[in-house]
Formats: structure tokens, sequence, C-alpha cells
């Protein structure tokens, strides 16, 4: 009899086979990555660095360490790299560690202009909690604000600006981020966990020029494994020769133990596939699906945040059929077959619980092999979909809310529409397998 775990794992490929995936944070390792995960890699304890290990036994666990290493360094022509931190958030509390004491200032963009929590969100996170955190925000553009960004540094002074994001669909102005640091005295820390495949690709402006310090996270669009790395750039040891043993330090033994060595060897596979002309074209085609589908979902009379994007996802705002109907629109689209994530907009009348937006883009479906045509479909879809449930807006009464959606859940699985939709999606994946790049 088969292990219930197994059993789980095959319903998992199943859907994801059977369903369009939006997340923009989310993509498809390929076969040699995920070969590399389920290895015996994972059965090693490392503690240390190569070379300097806490355990015996580590003689090959310093190679592939030291190849990942090699091959960050030469992709994005860096001095040092880290790729021991487990993910993006623990990775960004180690630069913190490395570069503020408790109770310095940092400023990040704040989570409803498409921040992330671990860039300064007030009082619930780390970042927000042991510094002092100042938020910048977006003009009526919905771009970065850089006036206003210039008068908060100034006015607080901030030891460290983070120039990145999580849902803020344009490029990012890395010169003027630094132009604002330099003025201040700010270190200058770019997380482009997002935007890292297309900054390989040539298809985003890069930071490594102009950012003392880097972040990423390797899976999204650089389509490896679950981890992440930090990088320090030239322009950071100009100013402190020291940096990357702080950053090294700040990783272990400051926030964790030993690293997970099969993410380790995973990142370096991924490392020599972003250096591959293949690669480049499959970031090409990120963007190009993301102004297909941005195009599409305009031409259904789909109001998007800023009106476009610059990047690999899209917001699109719900507010001219009402607020808060984020959370109705991501679970029918998901019983429709396609799966996204409700999200504020900039000056969300709602909540962060009950948000008015939906963030969707491209990674996945074009490591699927998906082009313009099927963006146009999608996009349709999504319209069909909306125009399904957005005559169901959310009770006033917040006591009412969560009996409305238990009660919006039962009834919508039922939809005649949404299912044919499904019926529709399943055939779409058929041509279309989870790896095809």
């Amino acid at each position: 009899m088969q292990d219930k775990v197994f059993q789980l794992i095959d319903q998992e490929c199943q859907r994801q086979q059977h369903k369009i995936g939006l997340i923009p944070s989310e993509n498809n390792s390929s076969p040699k990555v995920s070969q590399v995960l389920g290895s015996c890699l994972s059965n090693k304890y490392s503690e240390g660095y190569p070379g300097r290990r806490y355990y015996e036994g580590n003689q090959i666990i310093d190679q592939l360490e030291a190849l990942a290493i090699a091959r960050i360094k030469k992709l994005f022509q860096v001095p040092h790299v880290n790729v021991q931190p487990y993910s993006g958030s623990p990775a960004n509390s180690a630069i913190y560690f490395a570069l503020l004491e408790p109770g310095d200032t940092l400023m990040g963009l704040a989570l409803a202009s498409g921040g992330h929590l671990t860039h300064g969100h007030p009082k619930v996170t780390f970042s927000g909690r042991y510094f002092h955190s100042v938020q910048y925000g977006l003009n009526r553009q919905a771009r970065v604000d850089f006036q206003a960004l210039r008068a908060l540094a100034k006015k607080y002074q901030p030891q460290v600006i983070v120039a990145g994001n999580t849902a803020y669909p344009f490029q990012l102005d890395f010169a003027r981020f630094r132009e604002i640091a330099d003025e201040v005295g700010a270190w200058l820390v770019a997380d482009i966990s997002h935007i890292t495949g297309l900054v390989v690709a040539g298809e985003h402006p890069s930071p490594f020029t102009t950012a003392d310090v880097v972040m990423s996270t390797t899976h999204k669009t650089f389509r490896g494994p679950r981890g992440a790395m930090i990088l320090v750039t030239k322009q950071g040891l100009k100013r402190d020769a020291d940096l990357a043993k702080k950053i090294d330090k700040a990783v272990f033994p400051g926030l964790q133990g030993g690293p997970h060595n099969a993410t380790t060897a995973a990142i370096a596979v991924a490392a020599q596939e972003a250096g591959t002309k293949r690669f480049k074209k499959y970031a090409r085609q990120i963007r190009q699906n993301a102004q297909a589908l941005a195009t599409a979902l305009q031409n259904q009379d789909l109001k998007l945040v800023g009106n476009g994007t610059e990047t690999h996802l899209m917001l699109i705002d719900l507010t001219p059929f009402g607020t808060s109907l984020g959370p109705q629109v991501a679970y029918a689209l998901d019983v429709a077959g396609i799966y996204a994530n409700y999200n504020t907009i900039p000056n969300e009348p709602g909540s962060p619980f009950y948000p008015s937006g939906l963030r969707i883009g491209t990674p996945l479906v074009t490591t699927r092999g998906m082009k313009e045509p099927e963006m146009k479909q999608i996009a349709a879809w999504i319209a069909q979909v909306i125009t399904v449930v957005k005559d169901q807006p959310l009770p006033q009464n917040n006591s009412q809310r969560q009996q409305f959606l238990k009660d919006f859940k039962n009834q919508i699985t039922k939809n005649q529409v949404l299912k044919e939709i499904n019926q529709q999606v399943k055939e779409l994946t058929k041509d279309f397998p989870l790896f095809k790049w």
C-alpha cells in the first residue's frame, strides 16, 4: 500500500499540471535542479564554510559550495557570494544583522506599495520591530516617489536603504536609489528576488554597479531551488573591506546553523543554466508574455495598477467593481483552474486581509512553454471569472465576513461557468508540461 505522503505528492503534481499558475513568486525548477534536491546531499551536516567546517567528512561538500560560489560570482561579476541563507527572509535579516545595530533606521518600500515584509514593515516583522522603520511609497503614477524618498532620507538619516519589491510591476531605478543613499551616507541594499532572472538576461537594469549588497532568492525568475544568496559588490567592499566577513558571520553563526547542502548544489546547477543563451531567451519571453497578458487584460476592460507592467508581474485593480474583492476573485479563479494571489493595491481601500487587488505574473507559464496566444486566452478567462463574482462584495460588518466567505466558497465551487473554464484549462495544459524550456 502506498504511503499517504506519496499519494499527496502525486495529487499535487496533478494539480500543478492541470492548472495554470500565475503567482509571480512561483516557478518550476528544471529536472536537473529537482534531481539534485532529492540527492544524498541532504544527509550531511556542514556548519561553517568551505575549508572551515565544524564537522568532518565535508571534503566533497566543500567542493560543491565552492563551485556554487564561483558560478554565481562569474554570472554576476561580484567579488563575494554567500549561498547558505535558507530563504529570502533570513537572508535579509542577515544583511541587517551585519549592517545595523538595534534601533538604527531602515528604509524600505511600504508593503501596501509593493514592498516586502522584511523591508521594514512596522511592528509585525523582525525588521520593523528591532529597527526604526521608515517606509517610502509611490506617486500618483504608481511609481516609486523619489522626491518623497529623498525628503524622508534627509529627515531620518537611515543607515540602510532597501531597493526592492514583491508586488511592484515596474523597473527599479537603482542609480537614483544610489544618489539618495550617498546623500545621507546609507548602505544601499538591493533585493532583486523577483527579477534576478530578468537581470541576468538584460531584461531589467542591474544593481551590481550601484548597490553595496544584493540579496536574491534562488527560485522565482532565477528558476532554481528554494534558497537565497547574498552578493557583496565592489562598491560595498570599497566602502568597507571587511563587509564580506561581516555578511558571512551574520549568516553563520549569527542567524543559522548548517547549510542545506542539496540546495547549495542545486543553486550551482541553476547558475549554470542561467548562463546559457536558452535561459536569456526564456527570460525575454517572460517579459513578452507579461506585456501580452497586461494588454489583453486591458482589452477586457480590466484596470491595472500603474496602467501596465515593465517586469514579470502586474496588479489587477478590482476597485471598479467594489472594495475587498480580491479574496473572492482569487478563490473563484482557483475553482476555474487558474491560481493567483489576492494583494493590496496602492492606497488600498480595504485591508491586507481583505484587499482589492490580484497579483499575477508570467514566470511559471513561460517555463511551461506558453506564449502570447495563451496569454490572450488566460486574460479572457480571468475576465469571465471576475464577471461571475463581481457582484458578491464583502460585508461591511467585520463579524459577518468569515461566514460570508465560507458560504461564498461553498456556493462558487458549484458554479457552472467556472466548471466549464476549468475543463478548458485542462485541455490547454495537456500541451504544456511543467518544464518545457
